[in-house]
Protein backbone atom coordinates (compact mmCIF):
# COMPACT_ATOMS: atom_id res chain seq x y z
CA UNK A 1 0.00 0.00 0.00
CA UNK A 2 2.83 2.34 0.89
CA UNK A 3 4.47 1.65 -2.45
CA UNK A 4 1.19 2.39 -4.24
CA UNK A 5 0.79 5.69 -2.40
CA UNK A 6 4.42 6.60 -3.08
CA UNK A 7 4.01 5.80 -6.78
CA UNK A 8 0.84 7.87 -6.96
CA UNK A 9 2.54 10.78 -5.20
CA UNK A 10 5.45 10.57 -7.64
CA UNK A 11 3.02 10.58 -10.57
CA UNK A 12 1.25 13.69 -9.25
CA UNK A 13 4.58 15.42 -8.62
CA UNK A 14 5.75 14.64 -12.16
CA UNK A 15 2.47 15.88 -13.62
CA UNK A 16 2.69 19.15 -11.69
CA UNK A 17 6.30 19.63 -12.75
CA UNK A 18 5.34 19.20 -16.41
CA UNK A 19 2.29 21.46 -16.00
CA UNK A 20 4.49 24.24 -14.59
CA UNK A 21 6.67 24.19 -17.70
CA UNK A 22 3.76 24.27 -20.15
CA UNK A 23 2.58 27.57 -21.58
CA UNK A 24 -1.17 28.29 -21.49
CA UNK A 25 -1.40 28.33 -25.28
CA UNK A 26 0.33 24.93 -25.58
CA UNK A 27 -1.50 22.46 -23.30
CA UNK A 28 -0.79 19.58 -25.73
CA UNK A 29 2.97 20.09 -25.63
CA UNK A 30 3.81 16.41 -25.13
CA UNK A 31 1.83 15.37 -28.20
CA UNK A 32 3.07 18.37 -30.19
CA UNK A 33 6.70 17.60 -29.44
CA UNK A 34 6.22 14.03 -30.67
CA UNK A 35 4.78 15.27 -33.98
CA UNK A 36 7.47 17.95 -34.14
CA UNK A 37 10.17 15.28 -33.77
CA UNK A 38 8.54 13.25 -36.55
CA UNK A 39 8.42 16.30 -38.84
CA UNK A 40 12.05 17.12 -38.07
CA UNK A 41 13.08 13.60 -39.07
CA UNK A 42 11.10 13.81 -42.31
CA UNK A 43 12.68 17.18 -43.03
CA UNK A 44 16.24 16.12 -42.18
CA UNK A 45 16.26 12.99 -44.30
CA UNK A 46 13.77 13.96 -46.99
CA UNK A 47 12.63 17.49 -47.65
CA UNK A 48 15.74 19.43 -46.65
CA UNK A 49 18.19 17.46 -48.85
CA UNK A 50 15.77 17.82 -51.77
CA UNK A 51 15.50 21.56 -51.11
CA UNK A 52 19.28 21.93 -50.91
CA UNK A 53 19.75 20.07 -54.18
CA UNK A 54 16.97 22.09 -55.84
CA UNK A 55 18.50 25.35 -54.64
CA UNK A 56 21.95 24.32 -55.85
CA UNK A 57 21.01 23.32 -59.40
CA UNK A 58 18.01 25.53 -60.20
CA UNK A 59 18.77 29.03 -61.53
CA UNK A 60 17.33 31.92 -59.54
CA UNK A 61 15.06 33.04 -62.36
CA UNK A 62 13.47 29.58 -62.52
CA UNK A 63 13.01 29.49 -58.75
CA UNK A 64 11.39 32.88 -58.96
CA UNK A 65 9.05 31.71 -61.70
CA UNK A 66 7.95 28.69 -59.66
CA UNK A 67 7.41 30.89 -56.62
CA UNK A 68 5.37 33.36 -58.67
CA UNK A 69 3.25 30.58 -60.17
CA UNK A 70 2.14 29.15 -56.83
CA UNK A 71 1.76 32.60 -55.30
CA UNK A 72 -0.63 33.45 -58.12
CA UNK A 73 -2.71 30.33 -57.43
CA UNK A 74 -2.99 31.55 -53.85
CA UNK A 75 -4.81 34.68 -54.97
CA UNK A 76 -8.07 32.69 -55.24
CA UNK A 77 -8.27 31.86 -51.51
CA UNK A 78 -6.93 35.35 -50.83
CA UNK A 79 -9.89 36.79 -52.72
CA UNK A 80 -12.36 34.47 -51.00
CA UNK A 81 -11.14 35.26 -47.49
CA UNK A 82 -10.77 39.00 -48.05
CA UNK A 83 -14.36 38.98 -49.29
CA UNK A 84 -15.57 37.07 -46.22
CA UNK A 85 -13.87 39.66 -44.02
CA UNK A 86 -15.52 42.54 -45.85
CA UNK A 87 -12.21 43.96 -47.03
CA UNK A 88 -13.38 45.32 -50.35
CA UNK A 89 -10.18 47.04 -51.47
CA UNK A 90 -8.13 43.96 -50.62
CA UNK A 91 -10.64 41.76 -52.44
CA UNK A 92 -10.31 43.94 -55.54
CA UNK A 93 -6.50 43.80 -55.31
CA UNK A 94 -6.43 40.01 -54.99
CA UNK A 95 -8.84 39.61 -57.90
CA UNK A 96 -6.87 42.02 -60.07
CA UNK A 97 -3.57 40.34 -59.23
CA UNK A 98 -4.91 36.95 -60.27
CA UNK A 99 -6.39 38.18 -63.54
CA UNK A 100 -3.34 40.21 -64.53
CA UNK A 101 -0.71 37.63 -63.57
CA UNK A 102 -2.67 34.75 -65.11
CA UNK A 103 -3.00 36.53 -68.44
CA UNK A 104 -0.20 39.06 -68.96
CA UNK A 105 2.04 37.20 -66.53
CA UNK A 106 1.74 33.88 -68.40
CA UNK A 107 -0.15 31.80 -65.80
CA UNK A 108 1.58 33.66 -62.99
CA UNK A 109 5.20 32.95 -63.95
CA UNK A 110 5.73 36.73 -64.09
CA UNK A 111 4.54 38.88 -61.20
CA UNK A 112 3.31 41.71 -63.42
CA UNK A 113 0.78 42.90 -60.84
CA UNK A 114 3.49 43.75 -58.31
CA UNK A 115 5.43 45.62 -60.98
CA UNK A 116 2.22 47.62 -61.57
CA UNK A 117 2.06 48.46 -57.85
CA UNK A 118 -0.92 46.23 -57.01
CA UNK A 119 -0.35 45.06 -53.46
CA UNK A 120 -0.74 41.47 -52.29
CA UNK A 121 -3.00 40.68 -49.31
CA UNK A 122 -2.63 37.08 -48.19
CA UNK A 123 -5.55 35.77 -46.14
CA UNK A 124 -6.62 32.27 -45.16
CA UNK A 125 -9.74 30.92 -43.47
CA UNK A 126 -7.97 30.72 -40.12
CA UNK A 127 -7.44 34.47 -40.31
CA UNK A 128 -11.07 34.90 -41.36
CA UNK A 129 -12.23 33.01 -38.28
CA UNK A 130 -9.92 35.14 -36.14
CA UNK A 131 -11.24 38.30 -37.77
CA UNK A 132 -14.76 37.38 -36.67
CA UNK A 133 -13.69 36.73 -33.10
CA UNK A 134 -12.90 33.01 -33.04
CA UNK A 135 -10.04 32.36 -30.64
CA UNK A 136 -6.93 30.56 -31.81
CA UNK A 137 -7.37 27.65 -29.43
CA UNK A 138 -4.44 25.46 -28.35
CA UNK A 139 -1.23 25.37 -30.32
CA UNK A 140 -1.10 22.29 -32.54
CA UNK A 141 1.70 20.74 -34.58
CA UNK A 142 0.37 18.89 -37.62
CA UNK A 143 2.17 15.99 -39.30
CA UNK A 144 4.01 17.27 -42.41
CA UNK A 145 2.29 20.70 -42.23
CA UNK A 146 3.97 21.83 -39.02
CA UNK A 147 2.91 24.67 -36.68
CA UNK A 148 -0.78 25.50 -36.41
CA UNK A 149 -3.55 26.00 -33.86
CA UNK A 150 -6.95 24.37 -33.44
CA UNK A 151 -8.52 27.28 -35.31
CA UNK A 152 -5.93 27.44 -38.07
CA UNK A 153 -6.05 23.68 -38.65
CA UNK A 154 -9.82 23.91 -39.14
CA UNK A 155 -9.32 26.83 -41.49
CA UNK A 156 -6.75 24.87 -43.46
CA UNK A 157 -9.33 22.15 -44.13
CA UNK A 158 -11.72 24.77 -45.52
CA UNK A 159 -9.04 26.40 -47.68
CA UNK A 160 -8.05 23.07 -49.20
CA UNK A 161 -11.67 22.04 -49.67
CA UNK A 162 -12.98 25.14 -51.41
CA UNK A 163 -10.22 25.48 -53.95
CA UNK A 164 -7.59 23.51 -55.79
CA UNK A 165 -6.01 26.10 -58.04
CA UNK A 166 -4.37 23.60 -60.36
CA UNK A 167 -7.83 22.54 -61.56
CA UNK A 168 -7.87 25.82 -63.47
CA UNK A 169 -5.11 24.53 -65.74
CA UNK A 170 -6.67 21.11 -66.34
CA UNK A 171 -3.80 19.24 -64.71
CA UNK A 172 -4.22 15.51 -64.27
CA UNK A 173 -3.81 13.79 -60.92
CA UNK A 174 -0.11 12.98 -61.37
CA UNK A 175 0.69 16.52 -62.49
CA UNK A 176 -1.09 17.93 -59.44
CA UNK A 177 0.96 15.79 -57.06
CA UNK A 178 4.16 16.77 -58.86
CA UNK A 179 3.12 20.40 -58.54
CA UNK A 180 2.39 20.07 -54.83
CA UNK A 181 5.73 18.37 -54.28
CA UNK A 182 7.58 21.08 -56.20
CA UNK A 183 5.80 23.75 -54.20
CA UNK A 184 6.85 22.09 -50.93
CA UNK A 185 10.48 21.85 -52.05
CA UNK A 186 10.43 25.43 -53.34
CA UNK A 187 9.02 26.72 -50.05
CA UNK A 188 11.57 24.77 -48.00
CA UNK A 189 14.43 26.05 -50.13
CA UNK A 190 13.42 29.66 -49.45
CA UNK A 191 14.05 29.25 -45.73
CA UNK A 192 17.28 27.27 -45.67
CA UNK A 193 19.27 30.31 -44.53
CA UNK A 194 16.73 31.22 -41.84
CA UNK A 195 17.75 28.19 -39.77
CA UNK A 196 20.86 30.05 -38.65
CA UNK A 197 18.67 32.42 -36.65
CA UNK A 198 17.03 29.70 -34.55
CA UNK A 199 18.52 29.47 -31.08
CA UNK A 200 17.73 27.68 -27.84
CA UNK A 201 15.02 25.03 -27.85
CA UNK A 202 14.00 24.69 -31.50
CA UNK A 203 10.44 23.61 -30.69
CA UNK A 204 9.75 26.53 -28.33
CA UNK A 205 11.38 29.04 -30.64
CA UNK A 206 9.30 28.06 -33.67
CA UNK A 207 6.12 27.83 -31.59
CA UNK A 208 6.55 31.33 -30.18
CA UNK A 209 7.37 32.79 -33.60
CA UNK A 210 4.31 31.14 -35.14
CA UNK A 211 1.90 32.31 -32.43
CA UNK A 212 3.20 35.88 -32.55
CA UNK A 213 3.15 35.97 -36.34
CA UNK A 214 -0.41 34.65 -36.56
CA UNK A 215 -1.62 37.15 -33.99
CA UNK A 216 -0.17 39.94 -36.09
CA UNK A 217 -1.73 38.57 -39.26
CA UNK A 218 -5.19 38.29 -37.74
CA UNK A 219 -4.93 41.85 -36.40
CA UNK A 220 -3.55 43.07 -39.75
CA UNK A 221 -0.41 44.42 -38.16
CA UNK A 222 1.31 43.46 -41.41
CA UNK A 223 -0.85 43.84 -44.49
CA UNK A 224 1.24 41.77 -46.89
CA UNK A 225 2.35 38.23 -46.16
CA UNK A 226 3.56 35.10 -47.92
CA UNK A 227 0.96 32.41 -47.33
CA UNK A 228 3.31 29.48 -48.32
CA UNK A 229 5.40 30.17 -45.27
CA UNK A 230 4.18 28.62 -41.97
CA UNK A 231 6.29 30.58 -39.53
CA UNK A 232 7.72 33.75 -41.05
CA UNK A 233 6.09 36.75 -42.73
CA UNK A 234 7.69 37.85 -45.99
CA UNK A 235 8.32 41.38 -47.26
CA UNK A 236 5.66 43.14 -49.29
CA UNK A 237 5.48 41.81 -52.81
CA UNK A 238 5.98 45.27 -54.26
CA UNK A 239 9.13 46.07 -52.26
CA UNK A 240 12.41 45.94 -54.14
CA UNK A 241 10.95 44.29 -57.23
CA UNK A 242 11.97 46.07 -60.40
CA UNK A 243 11.62 42.97 -62.53
CA UNK A 244 9.68 39.81 -61.76
CA UNK A 245 12.53 37.77 -63.24
CA UNK A 246 15.49 40.11 -62.75
CA UNK A 247 18.21 39.45 -60.20
CA UNK A 248 18.12 42.98 -58.82
CA UNK A 249 14.50 42.74 -57.86
CA UNK A 250 14.59 39.03 -57.06
CA UNK A 251 13.17 38.08 -53.69
CA UNK A 252 16.04 35.61 -53.30
CA UNK A 253 18.32 38.58 -52.81
CA UNK A 254 16.09 40.24 -50.24
CA UNK A 255 16.16 39.63 -46.52
CA UNK A 256 13.36 37.88 -44.71
CA UNK A 257 11.91 38.59 -41.30
CA UNK A 258 14.70 36.59 -39.65
CA UNK A 259 17.11 39.25 -40.89
CA UNK A 260 18.99 36.79 -43.08
CA UNK A 261 19.55 37.00 -46.79
CA UNK A 262 17.52 34.44 -48.70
Amino acid sequence: MKHLIASFALLITSFLAVAETMTPEDPWEGFNRSIFSFNETVDEYGLKPLAQGYDAITPNFMQKGVSNFFSNLGEIPNTFNNLLQGKWDETASSTSRFLINTTIGLLGLFDVASAMGIEQYNEDFGQTLGYWGVGSGPYLVLPFFGPSTARDASGMVVDYSIYDGMDLYDFNSDEKWIGRGLNAIQTRAKYLSAERMIFGDRYSFLRDVYIQTREGEVKDISSTRDSSALTTPMPAASEGMQDSWGSEGDSWGETDSWGEEL
